[in-house]
């Protein structure tokens, strides 16, 4: 028997019957439903890309033997949460822990166990008490632990106090909000923004451990052990908090120049008159769901706690057919960091040059109120500070797909100018777009103008800017019966009332 030569591959049986060969009209139909099914959005690749960079639970790299080689493990970080209750209802509180270990679930971290204390305030040494401090340790030990998540702002000595005495990491609800807004952030200025905030947080709270940080010493002779150890007299610590507020001060420049060109960008939009909404809510509202709904966009969209920072506008027409833009903004939460309020200003900016709030709620969750009053009380901060008249405001409960029927009709008597969608499902997105055209105020001036062919330009602001009521072509133009902004008739002035 001969071997075939190295090159040569031995012939296949041949098929009975051989297919034939596509027509090139079912090829290009082919290609372009391949084209269209290997084309995902800007949102699926991001979320593609967040999702590849996510550890994973039960995945072990822990060996057996040590001694030679470097120990490494590989899990997701087990934490324990722990909260004081000092006002509100046992729904509130269990809310704010359910919302807690949401924050933790989206950080990275798998949630072991959740311990609430009733106070009238935080213990000033430990936050939770010295007798509860010991429970929580016994805690950490049964659980094996890595981290305790504490449901509020701590100072720094109220840190360290309680480390030493669970012996685990420990950090609060703000350090917890800036690690996300941290994974999340993907633009240069939301970058910035984030680092920013996580500074000033970290500058009040820099320690050492040991003697590492205070290395250095100063004075006379013989003090802090005299030859060998004069010097500036500026501690380790010192020179890194120095070091620090030269980084805050060159970011600050940075986002300053940033927002000067969101600024001109703004201002531009502006200029146009064509009507700006801002979505605002609270996280996971569902508000980045809602604009892929109404301008059929394919921003990012995922079930977790501040899943999109940046801020996206897109273009979309109300039924009457006029042209607006709207914008997703950050989304807000209950305490929100002060640090993070400073640092999203020219972020939040947004919200007090819009012609419409609308006021996205999420209407499964179980207490629906305290997220409109945590979201109107960062926005009011916003536009005292900016001496802007407060925009009008629209409240949309959206996932009534997923919310109690109970709560739905307890909200419908509670806000009777709400509108009910589903950005999920669609149900209510078409009546909420005749709401909108509604309440963005309609242009002022109707005018009757022949517009001559050659002017093309005015017509193309007329669809953009204004209302076309009627509208005929003639011999010498158009003739248009329409209703504009008074800048826009001022440019019209020359050709209406022509015969």
């Amino acid at each position: 028997m001969t071997k075939p030569h190295p090159t040569q591959f031995p012939s296949e049986p041949e098929s009975p019957e051989t297919p034939e060969f596509p027509t090139r009209s079912a090829a290009l139909d082919h290609e372009e439903y391949l084209e269209d099914f290997a084309s995902p959005s800007v949102g699926e690749m991001q979320l593609d890309e967040r999702s590849a960079l996510r550890r994973v639970a039960g995945l072990s790299t822990e060996l057996t033997d040590v001694t030679e080689v470097e120990y490494r493990q590989l899990r997701l970080e087990r934490v324990v949460l722990v909260g004081v209750w000092t006002n509100g209802t046992v729904a509130q509180a269990d809310a704010s822990m359910a919302e807690l270990a949401a924050l933790a679930e989206t950080a990275g971290s798998k949630v072991l166990e959740g311990l609430v204390q009733r106070r009238d305030k935080p213990d000033s040494a430990t936050y939770i008490g010295s007798g509860k401090a010991d429970e929580l340790r016994q805690v950490v030990l049964a659980t094996e632990a890595d981290t305790v998540i504490c449901d509020g702002e701590l100072t720094p000595a109220q840190l360290t106090a309680l480390e030493k005495v669970v012996k685990v990491k420990v950090i609060d609800r703000t350090a917890l909000i800036l690690d996300i807004f941290a994974q999340h952030a993907t633009s240069r200025e939301g970058k910035a923004q984030v680092a920013l905030a996580q500074m000033e947080y970290m500058l009040p709270r820099l320690r050492g451990w040991g003697e590492s940080m205070s290395r250095q010493a100063g004075g006379r002779a013989g003090s802090n052990g005299g030859v060998g150890l004069r010097g500036p007299g500026e501690t380790k610590i010192e020179t890194d908090r120095r070091r620090i507020r030269e980084r805050m001060a060159k970011l600050r420049r940075e986002i300053k120049g940033m927002k000067s060109a969101r600024d001109t960008k703004r201002s531009h939009r502006l200029r146009s008159e064509i009507p700006s909404i801002a979505i605002v809510g609270y996280t996971n509202a569902g508000k980045s769901s809602l604009l892929n709904a109404l301008t059929g966009s394919g921003v990012l969209v995922q079930d977790a706690l501040f899943a999109t920072l940046d801020p996206t506008t897109r273009r979309a027409r109300f039924v009457d057919g006029r042209e607006y833009v709207l914008t997703d903004t950050v989304g807000f939460v209950r305490h929100l960091p002060t640090q993070l309020v400073e640092a999203f200003r020219s972020t939040l900016e947004e919200v007090s040059d819009a012609d419409l709030l609308l006021h996205v709620v999420d209407g499964s969750d179980p207490l629906p109120t305290d997220q409109i009053k945590a979201v109107r009380e960062v926005i009011t901060e916003v536009i005292r500070e900016s001496d802007m008249p407060a925009p009008t405001e629209l409240i949309v409960v959206n996932k009534i797909d997923a919310a109690d029927p109970v709560v739905l009709m307890q909200l419908r008597g509670l806000l009777r100018d709400a509108v009910f969608v589903s950005a999920r499902t669609g149900e209510g997105v078409d009546e909420l777009r005749a709401r909108l055209g509604e309440v963005v105020r309609r242009p002022e001036v109707e005018v009757n103008v022949l517009v001559p062919y050659s002017r093309g330009d005015l017509v193309a602001r007329i669809h953009s800017d204004g209302q076309i009521l009627d509208s005929t072509h003639e011999e010498q133009g158009t003739r248009m019966r329409v209703r504009v902004p008074e800048s826009l008739a001022s440019a019209l002035v020359d050709y209406a009332g022509r015969a």
